[in-house]
């Protein structure tokens, strides 16, 4: 049985050191969000990838997201797919000791269906994911 995690918005993940990669449609949202032109929000907020073929969220200097004030997402109604990912789509090492999130067991299309709602993708795109990782 998979087990869902109820995010109780602790930010730990948004303090861990990595990259939030972002996509053009996530720029023109975010800089929307924020008013800024996204050539603005591009040049104040982000960085070359470490591959270099993209752009993601510049870190503050702890390596905390940039747009993490206190515990609160400045950017929570837009925030990357990444983001709104975790902690159900992707595994991170210190997500089991620093992530309060609750665990759930549920079945298999309760799974589907909490994690769809969760993350702002379809059913279907959640159930290719999780086919895509077998």
């Amino acid at each position: 049985m998979p087990i869902f995690y109820e995010c109780q918005r602790c930010t730990a993940c948004c303090r861990w050191p990595g990259q939030v990669r972002l996509t053009d449609a996530e720029i023109a949202r975010i800089a929307g969000c924020l008013e800024l032109s996204e050539h603005e929000f591009i040049q104040r907020h982000t960085r070359l990838t470490q591959d270099r073929r993209g752009l993601a969220l510049q870190e503050q200097s702890n390596g905390a997201c940039i747009f993490l004030a206190g515990n609160d997402c400045a950017i929570q109604s837009v925030k990357p797919q990444q983001c709104r990912d975790f902690p159900n789509l992707w595994r991170h090492p210190e997500a089991e000791t620093q992530c309060r999130a609750i665990p759930h067991l549920v079945g298999d299309e309760e799974y589907v269906k909490q994690v769809a709602q969760v993350t702002g993708r379809t059913v279907e795109s959640v159930r290719e994911l999780l086919r895509s990782r077998q």
